[in-house]
């Protein structure tokens, strides 16, 4: 059994810049430590947007520019950086709340092996049931899971709104 982590778009701006909270704070070093034990192969997603991002349908409903490709604010928070860097781990940059990419990614490094999923990061109610909603189309019988200790939303009714949400879709909430 191969196991797979996806480390969601723990990026500056969404811990300490423009869409910071403190609740993305808060889970830092339960991030760093399940990554540094974990034993398996980790995927890590880069929130990635450009200069036109406010012209985009996105910037138009978000009107706060973030995750500027090349910024300090699309860069991985350092702590996190550092523990994957350690571990090694594959970039998936990504312009949308979910990446179509993943999916391939992971049954790429599966290599026809059975395979489990566990997901953390921001933004629970955004980025995080968008990536595990995809996975879980694509591999409706694996498992697939969300530690949610590791993870923090916009805020934190709609980060246990969307648990709720990941849990009727059958994605284990740890």
């Amino acid at each position: 059994m191969k196991n797979f982590l996806v480390v969601v778009d723990m990026q500056n701006d969404f811990i300490q810049g423009a869409l910071g909270t403190k609740e993305a704070l808060a889970i830092l070093d339960n991030v760093v430590e399940k990554i540094n034990s974990f034993q398996g192969t980790i995927f890590a997603t880069y929130d990635t947007h450009f200069e036109n991002y406010l012209e985009t349908s996105e910037g138009k409903k978000l009107p706060i520019s973030h995750c500027i490709k090349g910024t300090e604010g699309w860069q991985l928070n350092k702590r996190v950086q550092k523990a994957l860097e350690n571990k090694g781990y594959i970039k998936v940059e990504k312009s949308a709340f979910g990446s179509v990419e993943l999916p391939m990614l992971i049954e790429k490094e599966a290599r026809g092996k059975d395979f489990q999923v566990l997901l953390i990061g921001l933004c629970t109610d955004i980025c995080v049931v968008s990536n595990a909603l995809i996975l879980k189309a694509h591999f409706p019988d694996k498992e697939i899971s969300v530690a949610s200790d590791c993870c923090a939303g916009v805020n934190p009714e709609t980060h246990k709104s969307a648990l709720e949400i990941m849990k009727c879709c059958q994605i284990n909430i740890l």
